[in-house]
């Protein structure tokens, strides 16, 4: 439980009691990640009935304050960071690597922010105004899987956070998650069937892109893995 804890102080900006932990403890909190995303889902979706009483675009953006602010826009800033690095690497890995390391946020990455926050806007009004809008609270769960594969099967590209998580997850993790994951797919929402290729996805693309993972890559691929299951589940009734 102690982990489970620590993943929402670090996932989230809920207030939560203060806990001691060791690098070790920290390291291990990773297994409880997808849990700690479905208590973002849940704010998220709280927020989102709470516009639905209004009109569908309310709830849109109701959903996105609220997914934002409960997770202080933490991934937002990883995405920005490899939007910077991606518009570098015409010159070089070693300047690719340098606009990673740097701080500041470029003209890429305000550009990504920007992006990323419309196409979840527009996502979540689509699936708002329909049936199985309550399947949202999925979303932040299922995305929160990849760092625990990306953590499993890339190697980290630096000292640094993602380094501290490599020997933390197990095999017996990925088959929990992925067994939870398979019976939301089969109850509640087909669409999430979508979570693997697209995890999978981005794991190949920053091997190819950075050469490992590091913290900017796991913030990065949860941010562009909700939006894409965002479209999976927008789309998937319109296909049936």
């Amino acid at each position: 439980m102690k982990e489970f804890v620590l993943a929402l102080q670090f996932l989230t900006r809920l207030p939560l009691p203060a806990i001691e932990a060791d690098a070790a403890a920290f390291a291990r909190s990773m297994r409880w990640f997808p849990a700690a995303g479905l208590v973002v889902g849940l704010g998220v979706l709280l927020a989102a009935w709470l516009g639905l009483q209004l009109d569908p675009w309310t709830a849109a953006l109701a959903a996105l304050a609220a997914w934002t602010g409960i997770t202080g826009a933490l991934h937002l800033d990883g995405l920005a960071d490899l939007a910077d690095a991606s518009g570098a690497i015409h010159k070089g890995p070693e300047r690719l690597r340098d606009v990673l390391a740097d701080p500041h946020v470029g003209s890429f990455g305000v550009v990504a922010i920007g992006l990323q926050l419309i196409a979840k806007l527009v996502l979540l009004h689509a699936l708002l105004g329909g049936a199985g809008w309550w399947t949202l609270a999925f979303v932040p769960a299922a995305a929160r899987l990849g760092p625990l594969v990306w953590s499993w099967w890339l190697p980290p590209l630096h000292e640094g956070l993602a380094s501290r998580f490599k020997n933390a997850i197990r095999p017996a993790d990925l088959i929990v998650w992925g067994v939870l994951l398979a019976f939301a797919v089969a109850i509640a929402a087909p669409a999430l069937i979508a979570a693997p290729v697209l995890i999978a996805a981005w794991g190949w693309r920053v091997r190819r892109l950075l050469g490992g993972i590091s913290g900017d890559g796991h913030g990065a691929g949860i941010e562009l893995v909700e939006t894409g299951l965002l479209l999976a589940l927008v789309i998937a009734p319109r296909l049936a």
